[in-house]
C-alpha cells in the first residue's frame, strides 16, 4: 500500500465513522481520552478540525502540550486508523464558522455538556503522521504527513 493509498483509508474511515477518540496528555503525565466528532475540511487536507468548550479540561492539558493523539475504528473492528499532530485553537472566525456549520449535526451530545455554547472553541490538529491497520488483512501501515506532500 502507497503512503497515498494510507492517506486515503484515513481519511475515508473518518469520514465514514465520524467519530473517534482524542487523547491528551495531563500536566502530570497521565493520559486522558474522549470521544470527539471531528470534521475533515477538503481545502486543509493535513488538518482535523473539532469543536469543544473553553471550559472543558481538554484546553488546559492542550495548553501545556499541544501533542495529541486520535483513533478511529469502524464498527466491525476490521479498519483501524490513529493520527497524531500538534493542536491548536483556531482565531480565523471564517474558518471556525465553516467548521461549525460542517460539524454542527453531530453534536447532540456535546450540547448537553458545554453549557454555554458561546464559549465554543473551534481546534486544529495538524496532522504530522497517520497510521492504518486492518488486522483481517494484515495491513499495517505507517506515513509521516510530509511524505505525502502536505507539509509547507
Amino acid at each position: 500500500m502507497d503512503r497515498y493509498a494510507v492517506l486515503n483509508e484515513v481519511r475515508s474511515l473518518i469520514d465514514e465513522v465520524k467519530f473517534g477518540i482524542l487523547a491528551t496528555v495531563d500536566a502530570d503525565g497521565y493520559p486522558h481520552q474522549r470521544w470527539m466528532s471531528p470534521v475533515l475540511l477538503p481545502r486543509f487536507p493535513q488538518s482535523l478540525f473539532c469543536v469543544t468548550s473553553e471550559r472543558f479540561g481538554k484546553m488546559a492539558q492542550i495548553e501545556k502540550n499541544p501533542k495529541v493523539s486520535w483513533i478511529f475504528q469502524c464498527p466491525r473492528l476490521d479498519k483501524i486508523a490513529t493520527v497524531r499532530g500538534l493542536v491548536e485553537v483556531v482565531h480565523d472566525p471564517m474558518l471556525a464558522a465553516e467548521v461549525e456549520e460542517a460539524i454542527g449535526p453531530r453534536l447532540n451530545v456535546f450540547w448537553k455538556y458545554a453549557e454555554e455554547p458561546r464559549i465554543l472553541v473551534v481546534l486544529e490538529t495538524t496532522i504530522e503522521e497517520y497510521q492504518f491497520f486492518a488486522p483481517l488483512t494484515s495491513i499495517h501501515e505507517y506515513v509521516k504527513a510530509e511524505v505525502c506532500g502536505y507539509e509547507d
